[in-house]
């Protein structure tokens, strides 16, 4: 691996026009190609095989003038201040004009008549009309909904929107401009030099605008869901700058030993390079290991996510040698004032703190777990869920609809639930309905209205208003009695009955999800334990890693539910909304943070094990190891951090919780696990921690992370090195 690393680093060096002109090709024909072939992106959340979701099949079928599945949207009118709309005629028709407007308004399908449907609150003070549409919420465009609102308006009545069909795709804004800055002033201050610092945000933005540009023309081709392109840019930006920063740290350390530019641009990436395609290929793992866990929409996710981090690997072993061969010796210039490393004759702080833990590895290490465990425990308490109005902006219209038709019709009437009717072999379909309606209705409900029969006599769908709101653990235990009701009425009548409607698939999806959890832990967890087993050649070290790992995951856990759910810190942290954690993210985490903490353990271990493998003694290699490699691990660490806060200013909440997740996690994970516990670890067990058993050291392949085999045959004449070069 580090031969033809070694080689490939050389040869874009060499060739470094070529190489710049075919990335800046790719770049110009993808950018091109997402302007002129790019379509629109879904938010619809769906997994195949749910009941609710089966049910939305049946019923497109059976039942296609009921428009389930469409977009929708509440409109909840106010009457003047003391007045309603029971004793005045006035205001009837006022209602009557916008139940008008909101009938002409492009898609809309129909629009119910709340005198009719005795959507009138009991005081009188607020009517509810429902908004249907034809199309999907995601396909309906700007302007359809900029009519929806304008309709809603047309009158002096006061009006709130909720619904779907109101919520369009998430905006990041300028957040992501954020992370990038204080990633720009980190790398300035790592390097002292200004260019030297602008090459891996140079490279990373390529890496990102081809990776985005070629999401885009995809939606021209297939739907994605409109979190994609957000994942890959949060993902894309951090390991681009990441990879790259590795391997300009390297060049200049290989400069400064008196090597002629294109030697050190091999060593560099035959070294620094290899450490950054097995980190790549941890990511690549975790994320497109989302596939597997028979969720689309997180598949889609993982897969643009995975390719992203593919293009960067690329670059950083590619585009930035070639561009290496511009700047020349530029690159080891500084700012006045700026400094790298230590004094001469004076150790460096990494290898004070590693030291430090090593002297007092056994305190560092209760600390560090008692430290994780603590942010942890808000963790246990975790409920899951999928965004509502209720999580919206409380200065939003969505919200204000949220409060204003619980507070008229009861929390429920914001996510009725659609009980289907399948009666094509009940043995009396009159009866089946009627049954079904009686017993929903002894459960407790607040409503259960008429039921709807269609044409072809089949099918009957009955609109259950439930006492609690969509999110509350009560309307999820009312929709396992409802389908534990229609399992005994099939066995009496025959008649096929399910539980649909946006609240149930909510509920769905989030159980779904619930269950992938553990079996896409175990499959990422396995996979990249035999990767790492290939680049460290020890059993313990990728142990160690796994479980540090899960500790990192359980501390960010635990800060999510405390941020996100009990609403602590939500004022400085600019989060408006509370509620259960978005039922996506424990899952989406698993995978990011897998990947992006096995870069740490491979930039930081690897040197550790080169050290120990050439004769250092086992625990002055773990402090040699880790103070070669702390100051450009620590340097990551904050970019990283750095870029994924930067998204939690973003508006959309799914959005917040990602970076937050994701800048806690890479904290955590960089500072008190790789940083404290890895080296305090790595100390106790000594040489022990590189044991593997001898059957299996013959198994498994030599792969040459450390780059060993440039010492003896580097290729191209390099002179002859006695020291083997560092990873990092």
């Amino acid at each position: 691996m580090a031969t033809f690393l070694y080689r490939l680093g050389r040869a874009s060096f060499r060739r470094r026009w070529l190489v710049t002109g075919i990335w800046a090709a790719v770049l110009i024909i993808v950018g091109i190609g997402a302007l002129g072939l790019s379509g629109t992106m879904s938010n619809a959340v769906t997994i195949p095989g749910t009941e609710s979701q089966q049910a939305i099949d049946h019923l497109k079928k059976t039942f296609p003038e009921a428009h389930i599945g469409g977009g929708t949207a509440r409109v909840v009118l106010e009457a003047p201040e003391g007045q309603d709309f029971v004793r005045s005629p006035a205001n009837q028709a006022e209602v009557r004009k916008v139940v008008a407007a909101l009938n002409d308004a492009p898609e809309v399908i129909g629009a119910a008549d709340p005198f009719q449907m005795q959507s009138i609150s009991r005081d009188g003070r607020l009517a509810l009309v429902q908004v249907s549409y034809a199309k999907q919420a995601f396909a309906l465009t700007d302007a359809d909904r900029e009519a929806l609102v304008a309709a809603a308006h047309s009158t002096g009545l006061h009006a709130e929107i909720g619904g779907d069909a109101v919520r369009g795709a998430p905006e990041t804004g300028a957040t992501e401009i954020l992370g990038v800055a204080v990633a720009a002033i980190v790398l300035v201050i790592t390097f002292g030099s200004l260019l030297a610092a602008g090459l891996p945000l140079l490279t990373a933005l390529v890496g990102v605008g081809i990776g985005l540009c070629g999401l885009l023309v995809l939606t021209g081709f297939t739907e994605l869901n409109n979190n994609t392109p957000v994942l890959a840019l949060m993902i894309g930006l951090a390991v681009g700058i990441d990879y790259a920063l590795f391997i300009v740290s390297r060049y200049r350390n290989e400069l400064g030993t008196g090597l002629d530019h294109e030697h050190a641009v091999g060593r560099a990436v035959g070294t620094a390079g290899s450490a950054v395609v097995f980190a790549g290929l941890t990511v690549i793992v975790a994320l497109a290991g989302l596939t597997v866990v028979g969720i689309p929409f997180l598949g889609e996710m993982g897969l643009a996510a995975a390719a992203t981090v593919v293009i960067a690997v690329l670059i950083a072993t590619t585009l930035l040698p070639a561009i290496l061969g511009f700047v020349g010796d530029r690159v080891r210039g500084r700012l006045p004032g700026l400094r790298g490393g230590p004094k001469p004759g004076r150790a460096s702080m990494g290898e004070r703190w590693a030291r430090f833990v090593g002297r007092h590895r056994v305190a560092a290490l209760g600390l560090a777990v008692v430290g994780v465990a603590v942010i942890a425990i808000p963790a246990a308490s975790m409920q899951l869920g999928l965004p509502n109005d209720s999580t919206a902006a409380p200065e939003s219209s969505q919200h204000k609809a949220y409060e204003l038709v619980s507070e008229g019709f009861g929390p429920g009437a914001n996510g009725p639930l659609i009980v289907v009717v399948d009666t094509s072999f009940a043995r009396d379909p009159r009866t089946a309905v009627t049954d079904t309606a009686k017993r929903v209705d002894d459960l407790g409900v607040a409503a259960v209205l008429p039921p709807r029969v269609n044409k072809a006599g089949d099918t009957a769908i009955l609109n259950v208003i439930p006492r609690t709101g969509p999110s509350e653990v009560a309307t999820e235990d009312l929709v396992a009695r409802i389908r534990a009701v229609g399992a005994e009425l099939h066995d009496s009548t025959g008649a096929t009955i399910s539980v649909t409607g946006q609240t149930a698939a909510n509920i769905d999806v989030s159980q779904k999800l619930s269950d992938a959890m553990i079996p896409y832990l175990a499959l990422i967890v396995g996979l990249a334990f035999v990767l790492l087993m290939l680049v460290f050649r020890s059993v313990l070290v990728p142990l160690k890693a796994t479980i540090g790992f899960l500790a990192s995951l359980a501390a960010t856990f635990g800060a999510v539910v405390a941020v996100f759910q009990w609403g602590w810190l939500t004022d400085l942290l600019g989060v408006e909304s509370t509620g259960p954690i978005m039922s996506m993210l424990p899952i989406l985490m698993i995978g990011v943070l897998f990947g992006l903490a096995m870069d740490y353990q491979v930039f930081l271990v690897t040197r550790m094990r080169e050290d120990y493998v050439h004769g250092t003694e086992p625990r002055e290699a773990v402090v040699s190891g880790f103070s070669h490699g702390a100051r450009v691990v620590v340097a990551a660490a904050l970019i990283m951090t750095s870029v994924f806060a930067g998204f939690v200013f973003a508006e959309d909440t799914l959005i917040q919780s990602i970076g937050f997740a994701l800048a806690v996690g890479i904290a955590v994970d960089a500072f008190v696990v790789r940083m404290t516990i890895v080296p305090a670890v790595m100390s106790m067990l000594g040489g022990r921690a590189w044991w593997l058993p001898r059957w299996l050291d013959r198994v498994l392949p030599n792969v040459d992370v450390e780059g060993a085999g440039l010492v003896e045959s580097p290729g191209g004449g390099e002179p002859p090195r006695e020291r083997v070069p560092a990873t990092v």
